[in-house]
C-alpha cells in the first residue's frame, strides 16, 4: 500500500497538531452553544474521531452520507443515503468534512442542512483544494486544516476505490496506482 504513495503531504504529527489547534478554536467558538457536529461519511471518520475529542464543550454527534454514484458510475445527482437523525431546527450545527474539492458535495450538504432551519451552520474541513473548485461555487469553509495542491490525495480517511483510508498521514497517490 505505501509503495503506491508518491509523497507524504501531511504527516501524522502535523495532523495531530493542527487538529489540536482547531479543537481549541472550536471550543472557544462553540462555548455555551451545545452544537451538533455532523460528519459527512465515509472519508471524515478518522478526522471526526480525532476532532470530536478535541472539542471541549458539550456537543451532540450525528452523521450523513451522500453519494452521486450508482455502483461505480456517477449519476451527476446527489443522493442522501443516510440523513442526520437529530432535529437541528434552532440548533448550532458544525459540519465536519474530510476534503473540500469541487464544492458540489459540500454545497449540497450545506443547502440540505440549511433547509432544516438551524440557528447557525458552519463548516470545518480537514483539507481544502481550492484549485479544483467548480465555477460558480462560492461556499467558503469557516475552518480549514490544510490547503492542498491539485493532486490525488489519500490516507487519513481519504480513499481510492475504498483503499488507503487507514494510512495515518495524507499522501499523494502515484498515478500508476489509479491509471
Amino acid at each position: 500500500m505505501e509503495n503506491n504513495i508518491q509523497e507524504i503531504l501531511i504527516t501524522e504529527e502535523q495532523l495531530k497538531a493542527r487538529i489540536c489547534q482547531l479543537g481549541e478554536i472550536l471550543t472557544r467558538d462553540y462555548a455555551d452553544k451545545d452544537p451538533i457536529i455532523v460528519g459527512v461519511l465515509k472519508g471524515v471518520v478518522l478526522f471526526y474521531a480525532d476532532m470530536i475529542r478535541q472539542i471541549k464543550v458539550p456537543c451532540q454527534m450525528d452523521f450523513m452520507w451522500i453519494s452521486s454514484y450508482e455502483g461505480t458510475d456517477s449519476t451527476g445527482e446527489m443522493i442522501v443515503r443516510k440523513d442526520i437523525s437529530t432535529d437541528i431546527k434552532g440548533r448550532h450545527v458544525l459540519i465536519l468534512e474530510d476534503i473540500y474539492d469541487t464544492g458540489n458535495s459540500l454545497t449540497f450538504v450545506q443547502q440540505h442542512l440549511l433547509s432544516k432551519e438551524p440557528a447557525s451552520l458552519k463548516i470545518c474541513t480537514l483539507l481544502d483544494k481550492p484549485s479544483r473548485r467548480k465555477p460558480g461555487i462560492t461556499l467558503q469553509p469557516d475552518y480549514v486544516g490544510f490547503e492542498v495542491p491539485n493532486a490525488f490525495v489519500v490516507g487519513y480517511g481519504l480513499d481510492y476505490n475504498e483503499h488507503y483510508r487507514n494510512l495515518p498521514y495524507v499522501g499523494v497517490l502515484k498515478p500508476e496506482a489509479y491509471n
